[in-house]
């Protein structure tokens, strides 16, 4: 189904419950749900239709019910665009995304001069960072993330690691490298190599990774996508087996576990949720959420429901004609599924982090403090 047409079967879902409650509040939703690397925005798709259903059936937002309005940006900057355009034209009171930086280029803009919100459960790119614009952000930087990755890595003996990274996402992959590339050589460390490719399903994967043995590093990382990070692996595993694996936040989602099997065991990974987590709270949405889609929630899905969680606390409180920025910034902070969260003056917050490493089909938490 198109992302358009898509749209409109949510449009006409939440018209149905919404039938004889008054005229309902409209929130947009724009990520990739379609094409590569589509897993992170449909992930939090859902996410944001568990947190409007849940809300509706408490009787909505100051007695009018929530109706969700969704649309793809195809991971492509013209179709972002335009879907933008087709929130604001809807009239939504804010949008929750985008969700990838190199996306965000394309959507703020237009969602700007429409003077519509966004929040961003994902977006974590410098270039997004301390700017007073109609950008709020669920997610701590790059220079947060790789950062801490740095030091986690050369504390487990990495002293020459190689990276690759998609273009693709060229915003996030390059903020990210700069970051690590910085903190990485501040730790004691140097970079053996670095590998710009293009995503897309025909890409030479295994000349990627040649590449990155070039200079004979300690280990792999790769600033990529779910799907090619499974690729990447299994090649890593066939050219040096023995060697340390790991990838960014961007590729923690179940379909890296699904696609990498047991090539992916070892990968060194953050989430920015606590799996293993057993609190009431968590515990009942991960429950909820299985029921609803029948899979576990992910970092988008959770990032996502609690960017829901914010905008409707946030309409819920807001006076008169208040614009939807300042309510978010004036009354928090919130509690998230597992965090607080708690904005500056730009929107900016920050966000705990947990390392991982797959083992047996699963992320496992590890014990290990990247400060």
């Amino acid at each position: 189904m198109s992302g358009f047409k898509r749209g409109l079967a949510l449009i006409a879902c939440a018209g149905l419950v919404a039938c004889g409650a008054g005229e309902p509040i409209r929130i947009g939703f724009i990520g990739g749900l379609s094409d590569r690397n589509s897993d992170v925005g449909q992930s939090g798709e859902r996410g944001v239709q568990l947190a409007v259903e849940r809300i509706n059936r408490a009787g909505g937002i100051n007695g009018r019910l929530v109706e969700l309005v969704s649309r793809d940006d195809a991971q492509d900057p013209a179709v972002a665009a335009r879907s933008a355009g087709e929130l604001a034209a809807a009239g939504v009171e804010a949008v929750i995304g985008p969700f990838t930086s190199g996306m965000a280029a394309a959507i703020l803009p237009v969602t700007a001069k429409a003077g519509i919100l966004n929040i961003s459960p994902t977006l974590t790119a410098m270039d997004y960072y301390g700017k007073d614009d109609n950008l709020v952000r669920i997610n701590r930087t790059t220079r947060d993330n790789a950062t801490d990755y740095a030091r986690v890595m050369f504390a487990r003996g990495q002293r020459r690691v190689a990276v690759a990274y998609d273009t693709r996402n060229l915003k996030f992959t390059e903020s990210w490298l700069a970051e690590f590339r910085q903190a990485y050589a501040a730790a004691g460390g140097r970079l053996a190599g670095e590998v710009p490719y293009h995503s897309q399903p025909d890409a030479d994967f295994a000349g990627v990774v040649r590449a990155m043995l070039k200079e004979h590093p300690d280990g792999l990382f790769f600033i990529s996508g779910a799907i090619d990070v499974a690729r990447l692996a299994k090649e890593a595993r066939a050219q040096a087996p023995g060697l340390p694996i790991g990838a960014s936040e961007w590729a923690a989602t179940e379909q890296l576990l699904d696609l990498g099997g047991h090539m992916v065991d070892g990968l060194l990974i953050v989430l920015n949720f606590d799996g293993d987590d057993e609190s009431p709270r968590f515990v009942e949405f991960r429950e909820a959420y299985y029921r609803r889609f029948q899979r576990d929630p992910g970092y988008s899905s959770i990032s996502a429901y609690d960017a829901a969680t914010v905008l409707f606390e946030a309409l819920r409180r807001r006076r008169g004609d208040e614009p939807v920025k300042a309510a978010v910034l004036n009354y928090g902070p919130y509690q998230g599924l597992q965090q607080r969260i708690a904005f500056d003056a730009n929107g900016d917050t920050q966000r705990k982090v947990f390392f991982n490493e797959i083992r047996d089909g699963r992320f496992r938490p590890l014990a290990v403090d990247p400060r």
